[in-house]
């Protein structure tokens, strides 16, 4: 297969490359570095003609909800529209379980994307994902004021980036489904525990007291809404084996 990725150059599109070529697949990583801009839509046609498929792992660094339905409304309208000229057959897409339960911020931008999918020409899958392993790491980096690292109860089942790699690569090579089955970690976290164990192994010393997120997504975030349904597919690495195969401090 011949398969384009966007946001290839990201943490998950880059393994999802890796995945990909490690298969006998050839891949093209849609950036501007090759010419091409997703979000202009500047050279987006020329560099599908011939995909069989496109992968969408675009990502924006924001917390406004505004700015991320803006950037998902944008770039999947343009791949959409390329790919139904270039006569791609199918568009993939990795988004986040719960984002209709709490449509709020960035879970309502990316369920955004999603309608825009859906609405559109080209035959499509959509994957809901949990966090990734990572999430504490950045979480932790993200809430830092100083010395001091507040820490947020939340009932989380994170993945793995290679296993959700695996998984988009494997509805690449099937036919369109429409809404996959989504996918998960192999047991439930708490992320004020998984901040805690990633301070420890890094050897970051500072205060980590736990806060109580207000308002709707707090809520949800506690009440494990975010939780992937019983049906979903479950990964097999766990978070305590990720951070073990991190450098430590």
């Amino acid at each position: 297969m011949d398969i384009a990725i966007a946001g290839g150059t990201g943490v998950v599109g880059a393994e999802v490359v890796r995945v990909a070529q490690a298969r006998g697949h050839a891949t093209r990583v849609l950036s501007r570095s090759a010419g091409v801009d997703v979000r202009t839509a500047v050279g987006l046609e020329n560099a599908l003609r011939g995909a069989d498929a496109v992968i969408d792992t675009l990502n924006i660094p924001t917390l406004s909800e505004k700015t991320a339905k803006q950037f998902f409304r944008t770039t999947t309208t343009n791949l959409l529209d390329a790919e139904r000229r270039a006569g791609v057959a199918h568009h993939i897409v990795l988004s986040i379980v719960g984002v209709d339960r709490v449509p709020h911020g960035y879970y309502g931008a990316k369920l955004a994307q999603e309608e825009v999918t859906a609405a559109g020409d080209v035959p499509w899958t959509v994957l809901r994902v949990t966090q990734f392993h990572d999430f504490a790491a950045q979480m932790h980096a993200r809430l830092s004021f100083g010395p001091v690292h507040p820490i947020a109860h939340m009932r989380t089942q994170p993945v793995d980036v290679t296993e959700v790699a695996q998984r988009l690569v494997d509805l690449a090579e099937r036919a369109p489904q429409g809404r996959a089955r989504d996918l998960a970690g192999p047991r439930e976290e708490d992320l004020a525990e998984m901040m805690r164990a990633w301070a420890r192994h890094r050897g970051m010393r500072g205060w980590l007291p736990r806060i109580r997120v207000p308002g709707a997504f707090g809520r949800a975030m506690r009440d494990g809404t975010l939780l992937p349904a019983p049906d979903a597919e479950r990964g097999r690495i766990a978070f305590s084996q990720w951070l073990s195969a991190q450098p430590e401090g």
